[in-house]
């Protein structure tokens, strides 16, 4: 494939056909198996043409993980002060903005478990980022390593939690779930605090 410059991200109308694009991708993940969804069928759905397409994704690859940033922003991150320093409130809010996205991601995607290691993998990553963030405003006297341990440990039980919430029929409201599980993570969180011993 030649190289194609990239659009700018900002102009109305790349907002618009990538919109498009996620909004038609978004309908065929929901009737087919992402395996065997091809670029054309991609393309056929959105009614644009396949250099189009190609200027904004490489492959469908590259667009599933942005499909999955873009939702991830949408559901999550907006949930989240900008400046936020993590917090029980903020933690409350993360846990209950990730029950959404996993109700969310289940309802919009009916071949779910054909995808379930790539959205895990996504929201994980995504996760990890931000509580990086969060604990970096939250604390300066910890060490990076100790800051990225929390960080992995934090987004790995939190996506873990709420998953499971989701599989098993969502037997309680987010807020209840949020209730039980933030001082679980908050006393963990405090001991960051301590004197760094690296």
């Amino acid at each position: 494939m030649p190289s194609v410059i990239s659009p700018n991200p900002n102009d109305p109308r790349v907002i618009r056909t990538r919109q498009l694009i996620y909004d038609s991708f978004a309908t065929l993940l929901n009737t087919m198996d992402f395996n065997s969804i091809t670029i054309q069928d991609i393309t056929r759905q959105a009614t644009i043409n396949r250099a189009t397409f190609y200027a904004h994704f490489p492959d469908k690859y590259a667009l599933l993980e942005a499909f999955l940033s873009n939702a991830f922003t949408e559901l999550v991150l907006r949930k989240i002060e900008e400046q936020a320093l993590l917090t029980e409130e903020t933690l409350h809010t993360l846990v209950e903005a990730l029950c959404e996205y996993h109700e969310s991601s289940h309802h919009c995607l009916k071949k779910y478990d054909s995808l379930a290691l790539i959205i895990e993998e996504n929201i994980k990553l995504q996760l990890e980022q931000l509580l990086h963030q969060l604990l970096s405003r939250s604390n300066n006297t910890a060490g990076n390593a100790a800051l990225q341990t929390a960080s992995t440990l934090l987004s790995w039980s939190i996506y873990g939690v709420t998953y499971r919430w989701n599989k098993e029929g969502r037997q309680e409201p987010p807020a209840a779930l949020a209730g039980r599980l933030v001082p679980l993570i908050s006393g963990g969180v405090s001991t960051l605090n301590a004197p760094d011993t690296e």
